[in-house]
């Protein structure tokens, strides 16, 4: 059986860049949450590599923000303020209706298909209680559609400034309104995709961003 990417030992080819992607997951996993320190010790045993390409992901991931550095006592995650958090929600909410709009003009049938069918598991994971599974198909669909505009520059500052607010962004829902609100509109998202309408969905994945924008600060104190 496979182990999680976080969890498999890690190979050789380009070292600190995989060390950074998954140090970057354990973050938007939310099990590095804001403020935590990075234990170094930990880690290098966990992917079964050296302190030193650990030290080198660290440094990548202090220049994307993700990490901050502290002076003679490692690093640990980065802290949001709500200015920060208010400002990058609105930069993803453009990112993401920009996108939105190549996705209509290029996404495939089969790309669609895909979408579509984890919209369906992300439901039933949602009828079954399941948060784990619903989170990771809600950002695994945003993704998708993320990668269907076929635009790098635009796909890598995404991956920046998401993964900052990434774990609070997806499981922020708190009432049965909230959470029946993000499944329509995920409904339409797809309907939209279909139609490829692209002026219409990106004008919705501006507004699916910036409505989580209250419950995401929240969630950061």
């Amino acid at each position: 059986m496979s182990q999680p990417l976080h969890k498999a030992p890690i190979s050789k080819r380009y070292l600190h860049d995989e060390v950074a992607d998954r140090i970057r997951e354990l973050i938007r996993e939310g099990e590095l949450e804001p403020r935590a320190r990075v234990n170094e010790l930990e880690l290098s045993e966990r992917f079964g590599i050296s302190r030193t390409p650990l030290r080198e992901a660290i440094k990548i991931l202090a220049t994307e923000g993700l990490l901050e550095l502290l002076p003679n006592k490692g690093a640990r995650v980065a802290s949001i303020s709500p200015e920060e958090t208010d400002e990058m929600i609105e930069v993803v909410a453009g990112l993401e209706g920009t996108a939105a709009e190549l996705a209509c003009r290029l996404i495939t049938d089969e790309e669609i298909d895909a979408i579509a069918e984890r919209h369906t598991r992300m439901v039933e994971a949602f009828r079954a209680g399941d948060n784990v599974a619903y989170f990771t198909l809600n950002r695994e669909i945003h993704e998708a559609i993320m990668a269907a505009s076929r635009n790098a520059t635009l796909q890598g500052i995404y991956a920046t400034l998401s993964g900052r607010i990434q774990r609070a962004r997806y499981a922020a829902h708190k009432t049965p309104e909230q959470w029946q609100r993000a499944l329509e509109e995920h409904e339409d998202m797809l309907r939209l995709l279909k139609a490829r309408d692209g002026e219409a969905l990106a004008a919705l994945m501006r507004r699916h961003i910036r409505g989580k924008a209250e419950l995401i600060l929240a969630s950061y104190g």
